[in-house]
């Protein structure tokens, strides 16, 4: 009867995000990353099950889109700053995780009777960890600013540099090689247009992105629009050429890399790419074939075992040997103990040269699904697996742990006030608690604003106090103040008020602080009191007072007590 409904494909697609909610949902309530309810919904709807998965162009359109804008985002994500910052820890860890898991992967591989080129792929695979799903964590766990935390991080950044480098090595393995995703042509013409496209970002990087997403910036939804297209156009250009969609889409993310707006360009386009993902892992769970399950349910599970408690154990190992605490390497390591989005692309890339048989993508597909719901308990309740397993972990420390307070003292550097709003008033607001040695960090969605306080010398992020991704990825754990002084004009009250939704968002991302915003009707003052500032600044009145201070002589018995004077003494102690 259902299949008998099933008329279009925009029917099978509505039925497919019904199904995907509904089960999304459900993994929600089961603490489980989205990754798995996908993929689950892929299970169910492909031949094993259900078999309604007609559509497969269109799924697989969706998901090529998808795949091309989360390169896109590694793209822009790409710092080598957070690097420099962790000194050698980044990259001995990262480089040396990536190294011993590949390794002993494929010892385990061949072990299992894979084959060298299968044992091959699947260890490399096994060497990603998920970026989302550990940042989505770990910000949830307000972990994100901790040691262990930035380390993780840091290794992310280095896997990502690694993902990058194995994707190109693929596409030119891949060069004229028969399938879909890459283009034909010979092997000097498709290096000469990589050496051409690496050429057009660096110019464009240079010269031209700059200015350009500084002018498309003060229409947020086109800058939003140009991402898009510029990632699809990237994207387009390397399958033609034959370097593929994804090292396409990882240049264009490249470009727009050293641009200031790059942070707010990847919190908006994170929801598109969870959306146009969906339907990579619906496709990738509906290619599962059940009934062969049996054929690779051993292997998978021996890998399995080993992502969950080997890879631990090599970060424990290599983090012990650099001199840090045993809980510092057990709580960052247990951050990696699964696969990543990025493992199932990579053996579907190999599928698609045919060097790996679709088995190896299931196996793999098995090994992410059982990893990452485990691993999700395993972060959730990181802290007392410590406390169970601490009386065993004291040969991965050494006698003497100098670089936990070393990087301690670095992570712990936070801004103490953030300015939500940089006109007039944050500005003034800003300046003076600099004068009186107060760090502060300003952020305001208008490109003017922000550079303005940028050539001042004050630290400035550029985004949207109403986005929840931005918000919650600030450095809003070590400050003492939040300060709104974001203008709200009368005609907007009746609608959505960006001061109550940043008390919202920072509440909700776990800032312990105090806040205060701006009124500038004495009637919406208790509101902003009940919806939780603590304190609410009168920026006319308090003007006003400060002007009859003056005039009468000295600072009347009123005065004395007003909002403003009380933020001086907060701030100030």
């Amino acid at each position: 009867m259902i299949e008998a409904m099933i008329q279009s494909p925009f029917v099978e697609i509505a039925l497919l995000l019904v199904l995907a909610a509904g089960i999304g949902f459900v993994g929600i309530m089961l603490q489980q990353p989205l990754i798995v309810s996908f993929i689950a919904v892929g299970l169910l709807v492909g031949p094993s099950a259900l078999d309604l998965v007609r559509a497969d162009a269109q799924i697989t359109l969706l998901s090529q889109l998808g795949i091309a804008i989360l390169l896109f985002l590694v793209g822009i994500k790409l710092d080598v700053k957070l690097i420099r910052s962790l000194g050698a820890v980044s990259l001995l860890t990262g480089l040396g995780q990536i190294a011993f898991t590949a390794i002993f992967g494929f010892l385990i591989g061949l072990a299992l009777g894979l084959g060298v080129t299968t044992s091959f792929y699947v260890a490399i695979a096994l060497t990603f960890s998920s970026t989302i799903i550990i940042v989505k964590m770990l910000s949830d766990r307000r972990e994100i600013d901790s040691l262990h935390g930035q380390i993780a991080l840091g290794l992310l950044i280095v896997q990502d540099i690694v993902v990058v480098l194995a994707m190109i090595v693929l596409s030119a393995i891949g060069i004229g090689a028969a399938g879909d995703g890459h283009g034909g042509g010979s092997v000097p013409l498709v290096l000469a247009s990589g050496v051409g496209m690496l050429a057009a970002v660096i110019a464009f990087a240079r010269y031209v992105a700059d200015p350009l997403t500084e002018r498309l910036a003060r229409t947020p939804e086109l800058l939003l629009i140009f991402a898009i297209a510029l990632a699809a156009m990237f994207a387009a250009i390397g399958d033609v050429v034959g370097l593929g969609k994804e090292v396409g889409g990882l240049l264009a993310g490249v470009a727009l890399a050293s641009t200031p707006y790059r942070e707010t360009i990847a919190a908006r386009l994170a929801p598109l790419r969870d959306f146009l993902l969906l339907f990579f892992f619906i496709g990738l769970g509906a290619g599962l074939d059940l009934s062969l399950l049996g054929t690779y349910a051993w292997a998978a599970l021996v890998f399995s075992a080993f992502v969950l408690i080997g890879k631990p154990l090599i970060m424990l190992g290599i983090m012990g040997a650099l001199g840090y605490r045993k809980r510092t390497g057990f709580l960052a390591g247990i951050t990696v103990a699964q696969i990543s989005e990025f493992s199932l692309i990579f053996i579907a890339m190999g599928v698609t040269i045919g060097h790996v048989e679709q088995d190896a993508l299931g196996l793999v597909t098995m090994v992410g699904l059982v990893t990452i719901a485990a691993s999700t308990y395993m972060i959730t309740y990181s802290h007392q697996l410590y406390t169970i397993f601490e009386p065993w972990l004291g040969v991965f420390e050494r006698k003497s742990t100098p670089r936990d307070n070393q990087d301690a003292a670095r992570t712990g550097d936070h801004h103490q006030v953030v300015i939500f709003g940089l006109g007039r008033f944050g500005t003034a607001i800003g300046l003076r608690l600099q004068r009186r040695g107060i760090k502060v960090l300003g952020v305001d969605f208008n490109p003017a604003a922000a550079r303005r306080w940028r050539d001042m010398g004050l630290d400035t992020a550029f985004g949207d106090a109403t986005d929840p991704e931005f918000v919650a990825d600030l450095p809003l754990a070590g400050a003492d103040w939040i300060v709104s002084t974001v203008p709200i004009h009368p005609a907007s009250l009746s609608h959505e008020d960006t001061r109550i939704t940043l008390i919202q968002l920072a509440r909700a991302a776990g800032y312990r602080g105090q806040i205060a915003v701006t009124s500038h009707h004495a009637p919406e003052t208790q509101r902003l009191r009940d919806a939780g500032a603590d304190l609410v600044l009168e920026p006319f009145q308090d003007a006003a007072d400060r002007a009859a201070d003056l005039l009468s002589g000295g600072a009347g018995k009123d005065g004395a007590d007003r909002p403003l004077r009380f933020a001086d003494n907060a701030l100030d102690a």
